[in-house]
């Protein structure tokens, strides 16, 4: 009975998705890219870091799709593994601020009173500060380095989480069926993380996609700042990076990783718009 009812959620919800048109050109853009990150490497023509300097700077042609670089290497082949930097980094850091978030927000929420108090208050505190800038401190103090920006990047993800949870850890607490699970002898744990946690799983799915775009963003915006990946590295921000000293003479080295980055932003926003039309229930009111 449970599994034709979750079988009947998931086709709602594949159909919400399919008839939102945004949805839709969001999950083929992300689509796109899955096949780039699954075959990226193996199609390449090039190896990314080879460097050729007789063919430094070329622009688009059949030999080399998107032009070489300053270094004479072929920017379709660096694109095309740098994929799984520039992914990796985004997914890592939700994952690393998500799951610290979500344990907080379960906490506080559950719990309340003093322990409440004191996590809600080290969140405000944490989104007192601009989340760039905080990364920006952490990156500056722990160093320059992908790992580091994926720690600062998902440091400042940690509040976003940690708030929708706590609320909605606060309301479905008070359901009838929680009093009844806490009644048969269930203890905390397990009412937080088999009770509770499936039951909010909706809101923290649409922070995580939107979240995901932003954690990209940052986590390329750090690497242009030259704060996370570094030469040679193939990892997309750092390789617009290397492209703004040839904007006049080679503008395609610039060009390339600015659209790969911009296309993705664009697609994890136009599905986790979808997304959230499809399982916030004050949308569907």
């Amino acid at each position: 009975m449970r599994s034709q009812v979750r079988k009947k959620k998931r086709k709602e919800l594949w159909y919400k998705i399919y008839s939102n048109k945004a949805a839709l050109a969001g999950l083929i853009i992300l689509g796109i890219y899955a096949l780039i990150l699954i075959f990226g490497p193996l199609v390449a023509p090039y190896d990314p870091y080879e460097i050729d300097l007789q063919n430094k700077l070329q622009g688009p042609s059949m030999e080399h799709l998107m032009g070489t670089d300053d270094k004479g290497r072929d920017i379709l082949s660096r694109i095309l593994y740098g994929s799984y930097l520039t992914v990796g980094v985004g997914f890592s850091a939700v994952l690393f601020g998500g799951s610290i978030g979500i344990l907080l927000g379960l906490v506080a929420g559950y719990y309340g009173g003093r322990v409440d108090s004191i996590i809600s208050r080290m969140i405000d505190v944490m989104l007192a500060f601009p989340g760039i800038l905080l990364a920006l401190a952490i990156v500056s103090a722990l160093g320059t380095s992908l790992i580091n920006v994926t720690i600062a990047v998902g440091f400042f993800s940690i509040p976003m989480f940690a708030r929708i949870v706590r609320g909605s850890t606060m309301e479905v607490k008070k359901l009838e069926y929680i009093d009844a699970v806490r009644t048969l002898g269930a203890n905390n744990i397990v009412i937080l993380f088999r009770h509770i946690l499936p039951n909010i799983l909706s809101p923290i799915i649409i922070q995580a996609s939107m979240r995901l775009a932003t954690a990209i963003l940052s986590a390329a915006g750090l690497s242009f700042l030259g704060l996370g990946a570094q030469p040679p590295s193939p990892e997309w921000g750092a390789m617009l990076s290397a492209g703004r000293d040839f904007l006049f003479n080679a503008p395609h080295m610039a060009l390339f990783p600015g659209i790969m980055i911009s296309f993705l932003v664009l697609g994890l926003n136009l599905l986790g718009d979808g997304l959230r039309d499809a399982l916030d229930p004050r949308m569907k009111a």
